[in-house]
């Protein structure tokens, strides 16, 4: 098998092997190359010590050197250059307490998590895959290097990562591998949130986001993600649901785009309707207030998962507003999009869509209609370039206090009641007509 490696990757590796050392391309970059697609990054294993890499290149970066890492600076573009090891004992379900260097490659390809990460390639030798990295890709299978167990005791990540790369790669875990994540997703409390949330994202936005049906189904989401574990078992006993809570959000996640906002939304959308449950006297359970209170919870979620302040926004205003339905006339969606933010849309009509393709049948069509009209409505008032906000208004507090209003609170109210006046009625929206409606006291 033959792989196109880039032009500073086979120099690198040239500059080692012409050197005497063993040089190849390793990891991730090989699996992707033979998927046909194209590797994030470059990485570089070989035979020479850390000192004797930093030796042939002109300009280097010590990245993890006392992990025998080096980065190798071409043209202002890194490659990682790894030293052949054996990791020690690891101390915290994460890192090697200390490594050891070795001069055989396939000692270093026996530390690595999965037989499809551990994979090497150059020119010279070709494909060295000793642990039938490629069979399992053919067949479709995650599973670890040696013995599962020793692969997670080392690093708890790695329970997480077989999920996504099996999500990512339209693949399924193997048995022994399984088990091994069903015993060892407790070690995943020791993991720093950071590191979960990135491997969540991955899930998320990848071609099969309902994998988090395994996420449950390993134990893994009641150590990460509790709240959706009880998700899974909130049944849902409604003519326009036939799924539990738990499913229904499972079938939501494909049905929007492969965007972060739009994933998480869609996974934490329903998030409180287990405690807003209730049951009327005909056996019909309702989920009054789990929308405000779901963006709430879904923020303490976030930010106990270390997400960045402006994806905690968007995702729980979208789930905030999700149930809104507003009138569908003129003047009713401009009101609810000055109420929800300009912002907000048009994520929200393709969360509405995935809420309402992920339920029953029932009223299914009216449901898509409705969702088809408000979007329409929104068109039409985006072309008409409708007032929806104080900076589209026709007048400024500069102009009241010109016109005698005295700086302060009232400025503040008239200009609100304007612009209510104006959401009305667009019309309204130019500087003399609302002098005039200020004269006439309207305001006051």
């Amino acid at each position: 098998m033959r792989i196109v490696l880039p032009e500073k990757v086979n120099s690198i590796i040239d500059c080692l092997q012409n050197h005497g050392f063993e040089a190849y391309a390793v990891g991730g970059c090989v699996r992707d190359s033979i998927l046909g697609r194209e590797p994030q990054d470059w990485d570089i294993t070989t035979s020479a010590k850390p000192e004797e890499v930093k030796a042939l290149f002109s300009y280097t970066i010590d990245t993890g050197i006392q992990h025998g890492t080096v980065t190798v600076m071409l043209d202002h573009e890194g490659f990682e250059v790894t030293t052949y090891r054996i990791d020690g004992e690891y101390e915290d379900a994460r890192h090697p307490k200390e490594v050891t260097f070795t001069s055989q490659l396939i000692e270093d390809l026996k530390r690595r998590d999965f037989t499809i990460n551990a994979m090497a390639y150059n020119d010279r030798d070709g494909l060295v895959d000793a642990f039938d990295g490629i069979g399992d890709l053919e067949r479709k299978i995650i599973r670890c290097v040696g013995n599962p167990m020793e692969r997670f005791t080392e690093d708890a990540l790695r329970i997480l990562r077989a999920v996504r790369f099996a999500a990512q790669l339209d693949c399924s875990i193997d048995g022994p591998t399984k088990a091994a994540i069903t015993r060892l997703a407790p070690n995943l409390s020791k993991i720093s949130a950071e590191r979960i949330q990135v491997e969540l994202v991955k899930l998320l936005i990848s071609p099969n986001p309902d994998m988090m049906r395994d996420v449950y189904a390993l134990g893994i989401a009641d150590v990460v993600l509790p709240e959706f574990s009880l998700l899974m078992t909130t049944e849902q006993n409604n003519e326009y649901h036939i799924y539990t809570t738990g499913e229904h959000t499972l079938h939501s996640l494909p049905l929007v785009p492969a965007d972060k906002v739009l994933r998480l939304t869609m996974l934490l959308h329903d998030i409180e309707k287990p405690s807003c449950k209730t049951t009327d006297e005909n056996g019909v359970d309702h989920f009054y207030g789990h929308q405000s209170k779901g963006a709430e919870t879904a923020r303490k979620i976030l930010r106990r998962l270390k997400f960045d302040n402006d994806t905690i926004q968007k995702v729980c205003a979208l789930i905030k507003i999700h149930d809104d339905k507003p009138e569908l006339t003129l003047k009713s969606v401009r009101k609810a999009m000055f109420r929800h933010g300009l912002e907000q849309y048009p994520n929200l009509f393709a969360v509405k869509r995935a809420d309402a393709g992920a339920q029953s049948q029932f009223n299914y069509e009216r449901k898509m209609a409705y969702i088809d009209e408000y979007e329409r409505l929104y068109q039409q008032i985006l072309e008409e370039q409708n007032c929806l906000s104080l900076k589209d208004l026709a007048i400024t507090g500069k102009d009241l206090i010109a016109l005698g209003i005295a700086p302060g609170k009232a400025i503040g109210e008239i200009l609100n009641k304007m612009l209510q006046d104006v959401l009305e009625q667009p019309e309204l929206n130019d500087r003399e007509i609302l002098i005039k409606r200020l004269q006439e006291n309207e305001y006051f």
